[in-house]
């Protein structure tokens, strides 16, 4: 084994390596809790790579169970293992677009940490990719010689109606665009990379329907393991953020995902304010309080549902909670206002009183979500990001210190 350095990105130091040349292939592996399956792959990479010159880009989403700590530790050991710990940013595809960004080698190969992946395969994609005019070789659970393991019938049928999905948006020239496993030239990423949705946890899918011409592709069956340790990271939110991803590229961009989603919430929240409303007029109260109260409920279920759903990745916590609530609950009012302008301004120039309160609405939808993106979930991760600099900055000047006193 050739020592490596271990990236710290976000507040983590770097370790001290010798020059090493550039290895041949890097293997991006995006985690979260997956601390008790990292050493396991490593070794695993290893004994199946053989002679061929690797790293693996650990790419970490500051996991609760210290995941980047395991990888740090396998590089000071001279594993050939790279971490980027991410601070206040989370999801699958936006993880793996950061490590082939940071990649060394000419190619890149994309594999789960949770060893679910066959790892031996890695040497066949990277001899045909060498070999053959290919960009890009997916490993398939739906080609001949391939399976999806011991999934259940649940799992199995989201998966077929995933792919179908899929396979409407890209054509049917591939069986598995949900795979999760493939490999590519480094030149494929610097393409497209500005084309990325980066939304959600389907990466390959989002890689195929952002290049700018079908990608030469080959698919070699695999069979989908059992997870080793750890728990899946497949749930309700995962499955809506892949339809919403769907929606964005059907529609070519115009819709956002995360804005599909934040007016999704803003829908729910106007059937709570009509709810409450109707709830505070068998009490007989004035309209004007009513009106407050439901607006009041409203707003904190449409923050708390917003920082469960849209904004999971920069979830907000404690304090921060708290304040951000304020920010959201003042930029909903601004949102109101810009509502009332747009339509009292179409209402003159329009009869339609329907057309005049959906162009205030989405106004006001565009509004509020511009800034809440901004100046409520967008501040915390800022602040989050600026406390993980000075941290950094702080551990270089002792280890600065250290070194001119030794």
């Amino acid at each position: 084994m050739s020592r490596v350095s271990a990236d710290y990105h976000d507040g983590v130091s770097y370790v001290a390596a010798g020059a090493v040349p550039a290895p041949v292939l890097s293997i991006v592996t995006p985690s979260f809790n997956e601390r008790d399956n990292l050493r396991p792959l490593v070794r695993a990479i290893s004994a199946a790579m053989g002679a061929v010159s690797w790293e693996l880009i650990v790419v970490d989403d500051d996991s609760p169970d210290r995941t980047w700590r395991e990888a740090l530790l396998l590089a000071s050991e001279g594993w050939p293992v790279r971490c980027i710990r991410r601070i206040g940013r989370r999801g699958l595809s936006s993880a793996v677009v950061e490590g082939a960004m940071s990649a060394s080698g000419e190619f890149v190969a994309v594999i789960d940490a949770d060893m679910q992946h066959d790892e031996k395969l890695l040497v066949d994609m990277l001899r045909i990719i060498q070999t053959t005019d290919a960009e890009l070789v997916v490993a398939s659970r739906y080609v001949e010689g391939g399976a999806i393991g011991t999934w259940d019938q649940r799992r199995a049928r989201i998966s077929t109606f995933a792919t179908i999905c899929a396979r409407m948006l890209i054509g049917k020239t591939m069986k598995d665009p949900m795979s999760g496993f493939f490999m590519t030239r480094r030149a494929v990423f610097d393409d497209v990379v500005s084309d990325l949705s980066q939304q959600g946890y389907k990466i390959l899918l989002d890689l195929l329907t952002a290049a700018r011409r079908p990608l030469r592709l080959v698919e070699i069956p695999y069979v989908f393991r059992e997870r080793v340790a750890g728990e899946s990271k497949l749930d309700a939110i995962v499955v809506a953020e892949y339809l919403l991803l769907l929606i964005e590229k059907f529609s070519r961009g115009l819709l956002p995902p995360r804005f599909i989603l934040f007016s999704m919430v803003g829908g729910l929240g106007l059937v709570v304010h009509l709810s409450t409303l109707q709830v505070l007029e068998l009490f007989s109260p004035s309209f004007i309080e009513a009106q407050t109260i439901a607006t009041l409920v409203a707003m904190t279920f449409n923050f708390l549902l917003n920082n469960l759903t849209t904004y999971r990745s920069e979830r907000l916590r404690g304090s921060q909670a708290l304040v951000g609530y304020v920010i959201f609950c003042a930029t909903c009012s601004l949102g109101a206002i810009a509502n009332l302008g747009v339509a009292n301004f179409v209402i003159g120039h329009s009869v339609s009183w329907a057309f005049a309160g959906a162009a205030g609405a989405i106004m006001s939808a565009v509004f509020n979500f511009s800034l809440s993106t901004r100046f409520v979930w967008g501040r915390a991760t800022r602040q989050r990001q600026a406390r993980a600099r000075s941290a950094q900055d702080k551990a270089d000047r002792l280890q600065a210190v250290g070194s001119a006193q030794g």
